[in-house]
């Protein structure tokens, strides 16, 4: 008997917890069984190949929004090459509602409903075994016949009981590592599946600090914490954090979902000895709309949100990610606008905008017809229109996101856009208009380079006629360098060419003496000077913050300009920023 668990992610970078979880835990009780793991965007006939040459007996897959349809199409295939596998499906996406969902589906022997485990193992010794009824096995829905057979709830599990997932890492090269240590919520919020499960429960401190030593051990380049609200236990939270700081190995980088109203004074400060880059915190604003966040059962104080951001922020060494909500109650565009100034002017490192999506079995999913809300028929019933947002209006903050994404999210053109802020009378209003520029040239849609996002920006500020556009180049050029040690200059750039004598000169005493250079002692100066970069500014970017890009409006409205003269900087691409990875940068002397 031949029984296999099927993920089907969304990228390659991403692993399945769920069917390693169910794999060990039946390992843990005796029961074998095998795992395929596959992407969305992979050729549906690479999947059924090797789905065919596995032949499994029993096929189990893993459903979430993002892959339903796929999985529908796609087992409907495979039920035809291989119709004697049993094939049953687990998950969210088909937990709420499993009786339509067989209905719909010829091809599905039945549903795991809610947590998969023991479920999982019951069904799994069930065919091994030959014994017993599906009847008996608690949590399931199958057909048998005509008729739906539906069991009951099982109850949720003890977190101890779970079977620690991974052992051989290189299984996982290159993909993010997900991990669990409670499930459930303590929150209500009415647009999430995990308001539904209030049954928050935490696996005990021993075990998960000696799982968290084995990713260590290992030295995984990130593990990402699956818990839906990680410091609800402050305690829990404490112990994890000290023990991170405690035992890092300099490499691995713990992300953690938080609400940030909740973080402490002391956790706060613990949060402050961590090396730079070993967490990153992502937390949920949603809006800045009192009325919004209370409709939504959220007991959030934006106040609160910004004061703790502000407070982790002055350590210098936290990556924060703030998500953002488009399509809820009682926001309409303006309002969305505010909350996402709001939420831009504490400048995390990264600004998630999401748009609403009407999940099955959700309160919001119950309240949608009161709302007006009308969303997408199928996956991921993302909102189109509320009685306070139109469907234009939601088109509008689509291209606010793309450009939020690459130009902001991406760090890559930090300076630039900071700069470009100020030509503004606020920052949405800038995004606003690069996606109108976009949609007006026809930019949209296309995969552009790093290059030629910046050339569309120097093309819509020439456009505008109402910034400097030397300094802009060279913003743009420190930008470029700051990230990658370019191998062709870009087309704007200046020349280096009288320079050059100079350059070289510089290079030479650092082989002979290193000051800036001392880690590269023992490599000649040509070397050297492949490795980094040194280019000659004409503005003093370098000692401009990169909140406010040099630009300061005068008292006539004017923009100020940092000094103009020669400044050479040094790009050194062995030393980065863990938070924007921006290249180690100095001022170098070159006797100009």
């Amino acid at each position: 008997m031949k029984i296999m668990l099927m993920a089907v992610n969304a990228k390659y970078i991403h692993s399945n917890l769920a069917v390693y979880s169910l794999q060990s835990y039946a390992a843990g009780h005796g029961i074998r069984a095998d795992i395929a793991e596959y992407t969305i965007n992979q050729q549906k006939d690479e999947i059924l190949r090797g789905v065919y040459r596995q032949k499994p007996d029993v096929l189990c897959v893993s459903c979430y929004i993002w892959n339903i349809s796929y999985v529908k199409e796609l087992m409907g295939d495979v039920k035809k090459i291989l119709p004697d596998t049993d094939i049953w499906v687990g998950g969210p996406e088909v937990s709420f509602d499993a009786e339509t969902f067989l209905k719909g589906c010829p091809w599905a022997c039945g549903v795991m409903c809610g947590e998969g485990e023991e479920t999982f193992l019951e069904l799994a010794s069930h065919y091994v075994q030959q014994t017993g009824s599906l009847e008996d096995i608690q949590g399931i829905v199958f057909r048998q016949g005509e008729d739906m057979i539906k069991t009951g709830q099982r109850p949720i599990m003890d977190m101890d009981k779970l079977v620690f997932p991974y052992g051989d890492m290189s299984l996982f090269s290159h993909k993010i590592i997900y991990y669990e240590s409670s499930r459930g919520c303590p929150f209500s919020c009415s647009y999430c599946l995990s308001s539904i499960d209030k049954k928050l429960r935490f696996r005990s401190l021993d075990l998960v600090l000696d799982e968290l030593q084995f990713f260590l051990d290992q030295r995984v380049p990130q593990v990402k914490f699956v818990d839906r609200t990680f410091n609800c236990k402050k305690e829990h939270a404490m112990a994890v954090w000290t023990y991170l700081r405690d035992h890092d190995n300099g490499v691995t980088n713990f992300h953690f979902e938080i609400a940030a109203d909740l973080l402490t004074e002391e956790e706060i400060s613990l949060i402050a000895t961590m090396r730079p880059g070993l967490i990153q915190l992502e937390i949920g604003v949603q809006s800045t709309n009192e009325k919004t966040i209370r409709e939504i059962r959220r007991k959030t104080s934006f106040d609160k949100i910004e004061e703790t951001v502000k407070k982790v922020q002055k350590g210098q060494n936290v990556h924060q990610h703030l998500d953002l909500i488009a399509g809820l109650p009682f926001e309409d565009y303006k309002s969305f606008c505010h909350s996402f100034d709001q939420v831009y002017s504490l400048r995390p490192q990264q600004l998630q905008l999401g748009f609403l999506k009407v999940l099955k079995g959700s309160y919001m999913y119950e309240r949608a017809e009161a709302y007006g809300c009308v969303y997408q028929e199928t996956e991921p019933y993302e909102v189109l229109r509320t009685d306070w947002i139109s469907y234009g209006d939601i088109l509008k903050l689509k291209g606010v996101e793309e450009m939020v994404e690459v130009y902001y999210n991406s760090s890559q053109f930090i300076r630039t856009v900071t700069a470009m802020e100020e030509l503004f009378a606020d920052a949405f209003s800038m995004y606003e208009a690069l996606a109108a520029f976009y949609d007006e040239k026809g930019y949209r849609g296309i995969s552009h380079t790093r290059i030629r996002r910046y050339e569309i920006l120097l093309e819509y500020l020439e456009e505008r006629q109402q910034a400097d556009m030397a300094y802009f180049r060279e913003l743009m050029l420190f930008d470029l360098y700051a990230r990658e040690n370019l191998k062709t200059r870009p087309a704007w750039a200046c020349d280096m060419a009288p320079y050059k004598k100079k350059v070289m000169e510089f290079y030479k005493k650092e082989e002979e003496a290193p000051v800036l250079l001392g880690d590269y002692k023992g490599y000649q100066a040509r070397q050297t000077m492949k490795m980094t970069h040194l280019e000659v500014f004409h503005y003093d970017i370098m000692r401009v913050s990169e909140k406010r890009a040099g630009i300061v409006r005068t008292a006539d409205g004017q923009h100020a300009l940092p000094a103009r003269g020669e400044f050479p900087v040094l790009f050194d691409y062995r030393k980065r920023n863990p938070l924007t990875y921006d290249a180690a940068m100095y001022a170098a002397d070159l006797q100009l």
